[in-house]
């Protein structure tokens, strides 16, 4: 998934800096959705780490039933705090 062609489909725009709180709680909307009723894995995954990197994103315990999913969500979400104290 490319992340530029999400922004674009969620927000109208790849810079969200340049919308109000409206418009970006109404792409989180449709985002969580989409998060909600995909089925396939992998394009399941990037939703929710778009998710998490705009600091929506759900619990893994409660957003990922497989057990290898939500291990990969923990290890993102641990390295993504991490980086974020790094920086």
């Amino acid at each position: 998934m490319d992340l530029d062609a999400l922004l674009y489909h969620y927000f109208g725009t790849e810079a969200l800096e340049t919308l109000d709180e409206a418009a970006i709680d109404s792409g989180l909307e449709r985002l969580r959705i989409d998060f909600g009723t995909e089925r396939e894995s992998s394009r399941r995954f990037a939703l929710w780490v778009l998710l998490h990197s705009l600091g929506a994103a759900p619990d893994p315990a409660t957003a990922f039933k497989d057990a290898r999913e939500r291990q990969a969500a923990e290890n993102y979400a641990r390295a993504a705090d991490q980086l974020g104290r790094d920086s």
